[in-house]
């Protein structure tokens, strides 16, 4: 149930049809966008499409059904399938099942993907030699394209995993009371409120990740927290008295100046995403002398922060991974030159009064797209009414309410967005595509939505 375009439901369609099981796809989205992840099983001719609607005799007759974790719990053909007395379950939860090796899950609001590569990196730099304790090290999970179930087979009890953990996977974990041995939070700010409702509930799936470890006195269970951040030190002082339990914290300080050398990334964010990727592999016995040496290679992911072009000395940066205001507002911290965000995107039901505030101080100007595009261009309006009233009360030498007048416009699409910035931007400016949305009101998923924009801007360079 749910094909989707991020890889999971190709993967666990190859599984079920390698397992000899028949095998029925069914999807909301039709056959023409479902095009790329159908190519992907054009070997299995026995698979049966029920693409663009849900048939309720599907969820009837069924043996298993295989949910994807977008889809919520409470679905009316879920509910059809549990009366019906069907086993449903997961990726996510048929991997944690069959894997022989242990798992160390990254999960957070923000810097998960980037976080859990770095961590893979680390570790790999080390994999298989004398004294460590594992022979190779896989990377998967919500990070996308890096299949789980179809490797099953080449996983070996002395490997190591790796996984990004999205809330929605592991609320499937905590299903069947399920974690991963070695957990860490990144950070936590609001997120999938359109799902969620409350920030709370939105923590309360994510501390699934530490609530259902394993305890063991023998071989502990390993949680790691963010120092700098609220829920994490909160929930660091929750659980550090656990029997069976080593709890430990990171935080930006911990990274040696000569390791930060070596990081190419930009921004505090960034810093905070290697700070989490170190406490991992020092954990695992990496020296910090192997992370100074290998960072270097590191190879940043696509559509988070990467550098897409440098033109007439203006340089232009994808960071369509960022569907939270708070990722929007880690990307702008991240450069002290003049910047031009293009944002807006899927209403999630997230509040932008923090964004609007950081675009109103830090940006030039704000290119707004999509749903939220109206939502975002009033909160930074109403964040510089409020520092004009704040200023007028002020004597004339305290600049700590200054105002950037930060040009707004909303446009209809990327291609416009992109159109005009080429016309606002010059020389030491940086354009940042962040949308601080998700996407699906323009496009397929944040992977569509950057290689657009990576295409306009090729367009643009000629």
């Amino acid at each position: 149930m749910g094909l989707g375009r991020f890889g999971g439901g190709a993967d666990v369609a190859k599984f079920a049809c390698n397992a000899g099981g028949k095998v029925t796809i069914t999807d909301l989205a039709s056959a023409e966008q479902l095009s790329d992840s159908v190519k992907q099983l054009k070997e299995f001719s026995d698979i049966e499409y029920h693409l663009g609607s849900h048939n309720a005799a599907d969820f009837e007759q069924a043996d298993i059904i295989i949910a994807n974790p977008a889809v919520p719990g409470d679905s009316e053909f879920l509910k059809l399938a549990r009366r019906s007395n069907r086993f449903i379950t997961s990726q996510i939860n048929i991997f944690f099942e069959l894997c022989p090796a242990p798992i160390t899950g990254i999960t957070g609001a923000n810097g998960k993907s980037t976080t859990a590569a770095l961590a893979a990196h680390l570790l790999r730099s080390r994999a298989g030699e004398s004294g460590t304790q594992y022979e190779k090290v896989w990377l998967s999970g919500n990070i996308g394209n890096e299949p789980l179930l179809v490797a099953i087979d080449q996983i070996g009890p002395d490997d190591l995993i790796m996984l990004e953990l999205s809330s929605f996977q592991i609320e499937q974990l905590a299903q069947i009371k399920k974690a991963p041995k070695v957990a860490l939070l990144t950070n936590l700010s609001p997120n999938h409120l359109d799902r969620y409702g409350t920030f709370a509930n939105y923590c309360a799936a994510k501390e699934n990740i530490f609530k259902f470890q394993e305890l063991d006195k023998d071989s502990p269970a390993v949680s790691i927290f963010n120092a700098e951040d609220q829920v994490g030190c909160e929930w660091f002082e929750k659980y550090r008295g656990d029997a069976g339990r080593i709890c430990i914290k990171f935080s930006t300080n911990d990274v040696s100046e000569e390791i930060r050398r070596q990081f190419s990334l930009p921004g505090r964010a960034n810093l905070s995403n290697l700070a989490a990727a170190v406490a991992i592999a020092r954990y695992f016995g990496v020296d910090d002398e192997t992370i100074k040496n290998c960072l270097p290679e590191f190879k940043p992911l696509p559509h988070r922060l990467e550098r897409v072009a440098e033109i007439n000395g203006v340089r232009w940066y994808n960071d369509s991974n960022a569907t939270t205001p708070q990722s929007a507002i880690a990307a702008l911290e991240a450069f002290e030159q003049p910047v031009i965000i293009i944002a807006g995107g899927y209403d999630k039901n997230l509040p932008f009064d923090e964004l609007g505030e950081k675009i109103a101080q830090n940006a030039k100007a704000a290119i707004l797209i999509g749903a939220t595009a109206k939502k975002i261009a009033l909160s930074i309006r109403n964040t510089n009414m409020s520092l004009r009233a704040k200023r007028s009360n002020l004597k004339p030498r305290n600049t700590q309410y200054a105002i950037r007048n930060t040009e707004v416009k909303i446009v209809s699409s990327l291609s416009e967005a992109v159109d005009l910035v080429a016309r606002l931007a010059v020389g030491g400016d940086v354009v940042l595509l962040s949308p601080g949305c998700a996407s699906y009101d323009m496009f397929d998923n944040f992977q569509h939505r950057g290689r657009e924009f990576i295409r306009l801007v090729q367009e643009i360079n000629g």
